[in-house]
């Protein structure tokens, strides 16, 4: 086998679960075959620099091997081998994701009880200030 669709090899790679979610990520234009975006149908053949972004993150791989079927991981990791380019990004942003503050933490008291709604809202709007549906305003 000399050629194969990406769709097919991402997930014979494992990249993704099923290859119904690989083709929507093709379509999506996530996904790009040696610098250009790629349809499902395209053909990637060994040598070819495969580029994904999921989660935040650019993920460059160079496709060492084909294979259509999916099999186990330690298999479908002889598929490919992540650049050095990518390898160290990905280093990167998990440094900063270690020495970033977590937006939760700031909350001093958590979720608001039902008493603090009721104290903010009263803190907002006066109770003589809520809209009324009766006749005498």
């Amino acid at each position: 086998m000399e050629k194969l669709r990406i769709d097919k090899w991402l997930w014979a790679a494992r990249f993704y679960k099923t290859r119904s979610l690989a083709t929507d990520e093709i379509n999506k234009g996530r996904v790009e075959v040696s610098g250009q975006v790629v349809k499902p149908a395209r053909e990637v053949k060994v040598g070819d620099v495969v580029a994904m972004r999921r989660e935040g993150q650019v993920r460059s791989v160079l496709v060492l091997a084909l294979s259509d079927v999916r099999g186990p991981a330690p298999k479908a990791q002889l598929l490919f081998q992540e650049t050095p380019d990518s390898l160290l990004a990905r280093e990167a942003q998990a440094q900063q994701r270690r020495f970033v503050r977590e937006p939760a933490q700031s909350i001093a008291h958590g979720r608001p009880t039902k008493r603090d709604r009721r104290d903010l809202q009263q803190a907002q709007h006066g109770w003589n200030d809520r809209w009324s549906a009766s006749v005498d305003s």
